[in-house]
Order: structure tokens, then C-alpha cells, then sequence
């Protein structure tokens, strides 16, 4: 990945940070609380959150062109579960890396 702008390095890590996170939180925090926490709409954010972060790692790794296409949807997907995270409540580290992930992958897309 010499050929990897520094841009491209932090969204790299951005996208691995919430893959892990959103991973982490989902099994450790969610599945234990209940209630909203395991809402069919909020689980299936967060397992396409992880899934797109999951993509555009791989794609950014090799350093494929194509990657603006799966940063494009990544941010999205980022953007609707950070806010369904926050919605949900007591999940700040989720909705951090998410926005996070959503701004580097938007910034990657452009």
C-alpha cells in the first residue's frame, strides 16, 4: 500500500477502527441490553456498518480505484448508524467512530 495517500491511510483506519467497534458493541453492549439495543432496524445498521467498513477496507488495502464507490456507501451507512446509535442511546463510542468513519469515507468519495 506504498502508493496509499495519507488521506487514504486514515480513512483506512477510520473504516478498521468502526468495523471492530460497531463489531465489539453489537455482541458485548447490544445483544446484553436489550430492548432498542436489538431492534431489527438498529441491528441491521450496524451489521451493514460493519459489513461496508469491512469492504472498504479491503478495497482501499489493494488500492483499487474503485474504492470511491464503496467509500460512497460506507459514509452513508456510517452516517445511518451513528444516528441510529445515538437515537438508541448509551452507545457514544459507536456513534464516535461512525462519524468518524462517515467523514473520512465522504472525504475518500469526493
Amino acid at each position: 500500500m506504498s502508493t496509499a495517500t495519507a488521506s487514504m491511510k486514515e480513512c483506512l483506519q477510520n473504516c478498521q477502527e468502526c468495523q471492530t467497534t460497531c463489531a465489539d458493541m453489537l455482541t458485548s453492549h447490544c445483544l446484553s441490553e436489550g430492548g432498542d439495543h436489538v431492534e431489527q432496524t438498529h441491528v441491521k445498521l450496524m451489521l451493514d456498518c460493519i459489513a461496508a467498513c469491512a469492504a472498504c477496507v479491503d478495497f482501499m488495502s489493494r488500492n483499487i480505484d474503485h474504492h470511491a464507490l464503496y467509500c460512497r456507501a460506507c459514509a452513508e451507512i456510517c452516517k445511518a448508524c451513528a444516528d441510529s446509535c445515538d437515537k438508541v442511546g448509551n452507545m457514544d463510542k459507536c456513534v464516535e467512530c461512525c462519524r468518524k468513519c462517515h467523514e473520512s469515507c465522504s472525504s475518500m468519495a469526493a
